[in-house]
């Protein structure tokens, strides 16, 4: 959220604050790297609990934020000038070699 000041909680293209492609720290390597690190620290925080229930509710999260990511990319695709272009030099989504 440092480097992407678009980062939000709703998925749209900000035109009313200039929303433009962010390539810089984290985008430079993966095109959602603030999902990349919500999935593992949804699971994790019920394993830091000890809570076998915590870590189950919290793996039900990922496909949610999976899905999320697919139609935030459709958007970004369909509306953000440029994106179509950094997604073809930005290879993965979520990791380096995967998806």
């Amino acid at each position: 959220m440092h480097v992407n000041r678009f980062f939000s909680s709703v998925v749209r293209i900000q035109q009313e604050r200039g929303h433009q492609v962010v390539t810089a720290g984290p985008y430079r390597w993966v095109r959602h790297p603030g999902y990349a690190g919500a999935i593992p620290a949804i699971v994790a925080s019920g394993i830091a609990l000890c809570s076998w229930l915590a870590t189950a509710l919290g793996a039900l999260g990922v496909p949610l934020l999976l899905w999320r990511t697919i139609i935030e990319e459709r958007t970004l695709r369909a509306e953000l000038p440029g994106y179509a272009e950094y997604a073809q030099q930005v290879r993965w989504r979520l990791l380096p070699g995967f998806w």
